[in-house]
This record gives structure tokens, sequence and C-alpha cells, in this order.
């Protein structure tokens, strides 16, 4: 990387943004994207830009084990989802379905749980750490909708959404102890087990079924393209190292330093949704949005 190009968009000739174009034109591309691609959205991100988390996040195995932590996460999923659901992709995740409609982005390798990257028009998306959307429950493993379960849930605890709760990363919402305690958790409706967010938390796996899509979808790609993450988790950094071991050229579009500094071939130090709409407009013909520009493979 050159460390003599500015990392800012200061204008349309800023020399990151053309060492951006210049790397990647031409080249079919696969995305890794992060909470950074979210924020402007009205998602946080745990994070914030390289600063340390304002919080603990959700422990994966905590959540499968203990009740109370349970009771805490569903208490304040329920007042955050309120705000979480009505979230709408931003111009960086329109970009990239521009782009992928155009045949430049062969797919999507996502870190976050927003789905996103669907409602924008993105098709070939690899969620790494699941979608909020989705509920499991921990005993008979049968699937369901986390907008009937938000119903059931309000049904249950009349008048929660009184609460008032700073949303976070996890889709829940700051909630004191005092009031989390009188949250009435409900089980499955078939089993009446536990129920879970059909999610990664922290310190959880993600599935060797998807981390072989995200290699099969890079074998594809002349290049990754990491967009607002900071790659500081294993299940993100492992593509970006990968794909450079492989020989392909890494690039990075994230507001702050990453963890792939050292290996990408340029770094563009800005908000997503301000690069990718300008990137796509360079790549894209007016237009020529649904035509595939560039061979199958």
């Amino acid at each position: 990387m050159d460390d003599s190009l500015p990392h800012d968009l200061a204008d349309v000739n800023d020399s990151a943004f053309e060492a951006l174009i210049a790397l990647l034109t031409g080249r079919r591309i696969v995305a890794l994207t992060g909470a950074g691609c979210s924020t402007e959205s009205g998602i946080p991100d745990y994070r914030g830009n390289g600063r340390p988390p304002a919080r603990s996040p959700i422990q994966h195995d905590a959540f499968i084990r203990r009740a109370d932590v349970r009771q805490r996460y569903w208490a304040r999923a329920t007042l955050g989802w309120e705000q979480f659901s009505r979230s709408q992709p931003n111009p960086a995740h329109q970009a990239l379905a521009t782009l992928e409609s155009a045949g430049i982005v062969r797919g999507v390798i996502t870190q976050n749980v927003d789905r996103l990257h669907h409602v924008a028009g993105s098709r070939r998306v690899i969620e790494l750490h699941g979608a909020l959307s989705d509920v499991v429950c921990l005993e008979c493993h049968v699937r369901s909708d986390r907008v009937r379960l938000q119903s059931r849930l309000l049904q249950a605890n009349p008048s929660w959404l009184d609460q008032i709760g700073l949303v976070a990363p996890d889709g829940d919402a700051e909630l004191p102890a005092s009031v989390v305690g009188k949250f009435r958790v409900l089980g499955c409706e078939f089993c009446d087990g536990p129920l879970m967010p059909d999610v990664v938390f922290f310190g959880g796996s993600v599935s060797q079924e998807k981390v072989t899509a995200a290699w099969a979808l890079i074998d594809q790609a002349d290049a990754l393209l990491v967009v607002g993450s900071s790659l500081a988790v294993f299940s993100g950094w492992r593509f970006a190292r990968g794909a450079a071991e492989r020989g392909l050229p890494v690039a990075v579009v994230n507001l702050g330093p990453t963890r792939a500094d050292d290996i990408c071939r340029v770094h563009v130090n800005a908000k997503a949704g301000d690069v990718l709409p300008r990137f796509a407009e360079r790549l894209v013909p007016s237009g020529r949005a649904n035509h595939r520009s560039l061979p199958e493979n």
C-alpha cells in the first residue's frame, strides 16, 4: 500500500478514490461488508470506527446457557426491534446492488445481521453471522419469524414500548436491570423451548457451510473490496487475509484504520455511503445496471 496516498475524499479528484477506480476497473469483485456499511442506515456499530465498544456485547455461549442473559436480551430486543426493523438501505447498499446487477460485484459476504443488502436488491449474499429477522428454538430447532415473535412479546408485556432505551448494535436497546427483571420471556410456540435470534453472537462460530460458500465466492473473484469493517473479528479478517494470500488485490473503504491496512492496495478513509455511489457511477455505464459486463467464469 502506498502510504503517500491521502485517505480522504476532499474532492472528486482525490487520489485514493482514483486509485480505487484504477485498481478495480475490469475486475470481478467480491464485497466483504461490516457494520460501517449500515451505520448510515441508523444501525450503530460496536467499535465506532476503531474506538472500544461502549458496552460488552452479547456472548454466544452465555446466551445459550443462561436464562438471565436471554431475559436481558429479549427485554432489550423487544424495545430495540421497533427502530431496527424500520431501518432502510442507504446509498452504499444500493450501490453494491447496482454493481452486482451489472456483473461487476459477484456477491456480498456480510458480517451484518440486518438483511439490508437483500432489501437493497443484492441477490447473492452470504450472511456470516445470520440475521435478526429469523428466530430459532434451541431445543426443537424450529425456525420462526421475528415479526411474529415481536407481536407475541408485546402481548405478553403490555406497554413495554413505553420504555426508553438507546438502540444498540444487536438490534436491542440499553435498559436498566431493574426494568429488565420485569420482562416476561416467551418460549417456542411448538415446544416451549428457549428462543434465540438466528445469529452468531460474539464468541460463537460461523458455520462451516457459510465459510465454504464464502470461499467459493472469492474463488470467482479477481479482487476483494472490504466495505465498512475494521476486520477486528476473525470471521471477516480470514477472508481479507486469505484473498491476499491467493494473490487477489484487496481494497478497503472504511472510516478509520483496519486490520488489513498492511495488506490492502488502497484504503479510502471515508464513509461507505459517500464512496460507493460514486464508485458505481464510474464503473456502471448509465442505464446498464442489468447488463452482465464481465464474463461469468
